[in-house]
C-alpha cells in the first residue's frame, strides 16, 4: 500500500465507527472531490493571469476582473467557486480555529448554482447531495460535526496529489483505491456497483483490441464509472456515455469522471434504469462494457415486445432475471464494427424457456456470440458465484466460430477473495486474441457443435477439464486393508490383556 494510500484509509478510520461503509464513501469521496474541483480552478485562472502577475485570489477582489473570471471557468471547466469557498480557504478557516460548516455548505451550493443554464448543468447538478453535514451521524452538536469534518479536510489537506503535474494519476488512482476499499469493506451494499480492476481489464482489453483510438464507449450499468474508464486507459476514447439507476452512485461516476480529466463536454451519464428508461436511445457506440446486477428483476412488460431492442427475439427475458435483456439492450446500441462484453452469472449459458429462446436466436439467427470466457468463484465483492464473460460482435462472418475458455481454476486465493493474477489476465486475453485451442483451457466450437447441443453453452460441455485418476491396483489395496486389519487385531488384543491386568471387563470392542 502506498503512502498515499494509507493515510487515505486512517482518514476513513475516523468516519468508519459513525456510520457504515456505504454512507462514509459519501464524505470521503466528496470531499476529495472538493478539493479537487477548487484546486484545479485556482491553477487554471492562475494560470491565466500569469503574465499579469496575479493569483485568482488577487484579481478576484477586481470589481472589473470578477465576471471575466466566473466566465473563464464556466467555458474551461464547466463550474465557477469564488475565492472565499475555495478548499484552500476553508482550510485556512480551519486552521483559525473558526466554524466552516456554514461556509462548507455554501460552498457545494455555488458549485451547483454557477453551472444552472451552462452546457455543463447535467454534469454537475446535485453532486453533493449525499454529503449530509447536518447528519446526527457526524456528532449530536453543531460543534461536534464541525469538529469532526474540519479534521477530516486538514488531514486530506496534508495529502500531495501532485496536480500541478500534467498527466499526474495519483488523485484519480486515490480515489479507484478508496472505491474499492469501500466495496472491499462492505460487500454487496457497497460493492454492487464496482467491478474488480482484473475483470474491468479484460472487458476492456477485449473491446480495446488492435484499436489504439475508439470514438465513444458506452455502459448501461456503469456504476461508479470505474468500468468506462478501464477502458480509456487501453486506447484513447474521445467520449464515454453511461447510465446508473442509483442515484448516490451516478453522482460518484460523474465525479470520478472529472476527477480522472474526462471533460464536463467529454462525458454523457444519466440517472435511470436503462432498461425501462433508455436515456442514450439513438445512439449506437464502438466499444459496450458492463458488469449488470446479476440475475435482477425487471418489468418484463408486454408492450417491449415492439420495442426495437427486444423485438425478433420471439420472447422477453422473465421478470425475475434480466440478463438477457441487458444483453439485448447493449446489442441494439451496438456498431456495426464494434466490439460488446459482458459480465453475466453462468445461468445464462443454460437456463430454457424463454432464456433458450434468446440465446438460440443471438447464435442461429444473427450470429453475434463470439467468446464465453469462464470466470473464478467468488471474484466478485458481496457474491460468491462463479461468473462468466460473454463477448459480442455484429460483424462476423457466415462460418465463424465460437470461443470457449474455462479460466475458472486460474487464480489465486487473498484472504476471503479469489483474485486473478497479471498471467491469467494476460492467459485470457491471449488466448481470445488467438483464438487458440489448449487443453484443459479453451475450445474452438463450429457453430454446428453449438447446434447439435441444442445452444447450450455450458462450458464443461466444450472445454473438458476432467483430469483422470491413476488406475487402482486392487491386488495391492487388498494386501493394504489386510495389513490394516491386522493391525487393528493386535491393538485390541493388547487393550483386554491390560483390562485383565486391571481387573476390570473387557470392552466390547467390536463386532465380526
Amino acid at each position: 500500500m502506498s503512502n498515499y494510500e494509507t493515510k487515505l484509509w486512517a482518514i476513513a478510520d475516523k468516519l468508519r465507527g459513525n456510520m457504515d461503509a456505504n454512507e462514509f464513501k459519501n464524505y470521503m469521496l466528496g470531499f476529495i472531490f472538493y478539493r479537487y474541483l477548487s484546486e484545479k480552478l485556482e491553477m487554471t485562472l492562475n494560470d491565466l493571469l500569469s503574465e499579469d502577475e496575479l493569483t485568482f485570489q488577487e484579481a478576484y477582489k477586481d470589481e472589473d476582473l470578477k465576471e471575466d473570471l466566473e466566465d473563464e471557468g464556466i467555458e474551461k471547466l464547466g463550474y465557477f467557486i469564488q475565492p472565499k469557498y475555495l478548499f484552500s480557504s476553508v482550510v485556512k478557516e480551519i486552521k483559525k480555529g473558526n466554524e466552516i460548516l456554514e461556509c462548507l455548505s455554501n460552498a457545494f451550493q455555488e458549485i451547483n448554482d454557477s453551472t444552472t443554464n451552462q452546457r455543463s448543468q447535467d454534469d454537475f447538478s446535485n453532486l453533493f447531495e449525499d454529503v449530509d453535514l447536518n447528519s446526527s451521524k457526524l456528532g449530536s452538536s453543531n460543534s461536534q460535526r464541525n469538529k469532526l469534518i474540519s479534521d477530516i479536510l486538514l488531514d486530506i489537506s496534508d495529502i500531495d496529489f501532485e496536480l500541478e503535474k500534467d498527466n499526474s494519476d495519483i488523485l484519480g488512482d486515490a480515489y479507484e483505491y478508496l472505491i474499492s476499499q469501500f466495496a472491499s469493506s462492505a460487500g454487496k451494499k457497497a460493492g454492487e456497483f464496482y467491478t474488480p480492476q482484473e475483470v474491468s481489464t479484460i472487458l476492456a482489453r477485449i473491446v480495446t483490441l488492435n484499436k489504439t483510438r475508439i470514438k465513444n464507449v458506452y455502459d448501461p450499468t456503469c456504476g461508479s464509472g470505474s468500468l468506462l474508464l478501464r477502458v480509456s486507459k487501453e486506447a484513447d476514447v474521445s467520449e464515454f456515455y453511461g447510465q446508473e439507476l442509483n442515484q448516490t452512485t451516478y453522482n460518484l461516476a460523474r465525479m470520478n469522471m472529472l476527477l480522472h480529466g474526462v471533460k464536463y463536454d467529454h462525458f454523457n451519464i444519466k440517472q435511470g434504469d436503462s432498461l425501462e428508461n433508455d436515456r442514450h436511445k439513438e445512439l449506437k457506440f464502438d466499444a459496450v462494457v458492463a458488469n449488470p446486477p446479476f440475475s435482477a428483476k425487471w418489468s418484463s412488460d408486454k408492450s417491449f415486445i415492439n420495442d426495437e431492442r427486444f423485438s425478433g427475439y420471439g420472447k422477453l427475458a422473465p421478470k425475475s432475471k434480466a440478463d438477457y435483456a441487458f444483453v439485448q439492450h447493449m446489442i441494439h446500441h451496438l456498431n456495426e464494427q464494434g466490439t460488446l462484453a459482458v459480465v453475466l452469472p453462468h445461468g445464462v449459458l443454460f437456463r430454457g424457456a424463454a432464456e433458450g429462446t434468446i440465446r438460440e436466436y443471438l447464435i442461429k439467427e444473427l450470429n453475434y456470440l463470439d467468446a464465453v470466457i469462464g470466470l473464478p468463484k467468488n471474484i466478485f465483492y458481496g457474491t460468491s458465484i462463479p461468473t462468466c464473460i460473454l463477448v459480442f460482435k455484429k460483424c462476423r462472418e457466415e462460418d465463424d466460430n465460437i470461443l470457449f475458455i474455462d479460466a475458472s481454476e486460474h487464480y489465486e486465493k487473498v484472504k476471503n477473495q479469489n483474485k486473478l493474477r497479471s498471467e491469467d489476465i494476460e492467459k485470457i486475453v491471449n488466448t481470445y486474441a488467438e483464438r487458440k485451442e489448449e487443453d484443459k483451457y479453451s475450445h474452438v466450437a463450429t457453430l454446428e457443435e453449438i447446434k447439435e447441443n441444442d445452444y447450450n453453452l455450458n462450458i464443461p460441455r466444450y472445454v473438458d477439464t476432467f483430469e483422470e485418476e491413476e488406475p487402482i491396483d486392487l491386488d495391492e489395496l487388498v494386501d493394504e486393508l489386510e495389513k490394516i486389519e491386522k493391525e487393528i487385531q493386535e491393538v485390541d488384543d493388547k487393550i483386554i490383556e491390560y483390562c485383565k491386568e486391571l481387573g476390570i471387563r473387557p470392552p466390547v470392542i467390536r463386532m465380526d
